[in-house]
């Protein structure tokens, strides 16, 4: 099992705690992956497109931040980049688990993309692997 993931590290610091949490579930399950970065939420949906057409992935994890911010620019980046995955995810019959949080505040933000499970948040990047990988696994039985 090959997994791409894209990573849109516009925040930097999130998007780290995000990777790790993928990072080490993956590996826990002896899965092999390869990261791809993009500037930002909306250059996920293409990333994910191109890395679809290639056929060496699996599946794919899609990991990023979406803050808001004073405009209404927010709402545009979460809805966009979540229909452009899903586009990408129907047309392809391809996995991918949408792991880019959208949140009102960094607080949050860093809640859900923190390893450290004391704080009451599940990593918002393992489970977007987590939701890849049994997809993956629910493709292979089906074709059984």
């Amino acid at each position: 099992m090959k997994v791409a993931i894209i990573t849109a590290p516009f925040y930097r610091h999130i998007n780290d705690g995000l990777f790790q949490g993928a990072t080490i579930y993956l590996n826990r399950e002896n899965i092999e992956f390869e990261r791809f970065d993009v500037p930002g939420a909306l250059e996920v949906p293409l990333a994910c497109q191109m890395l679809a057409e290639t056929g060496e992935y699996d599946g794919i994890v899609a990991l990023g931040a979406v803050i808001r911010g004073e405009t209404a620019h927010f709402d545009h980046v979460c809805e966009q980049s979540a229909r452009g995955i899903m586009d990408v995810s129907l047309q392809h019959k391809l996995p991918i688990g949408n792991g880019i949080i959208t949140v009102e505040n960094e607080k949050q933000a860093l809640a859900r993309s923190s390893v450290d499970e004391s704080l009451g948040k599940e990593n918002k990047g393992k489970e977007a692997a987590q939701a890849a990988v049994a997809l993956i696994r629910l493709r292979k039985e089906l074709q059984k």
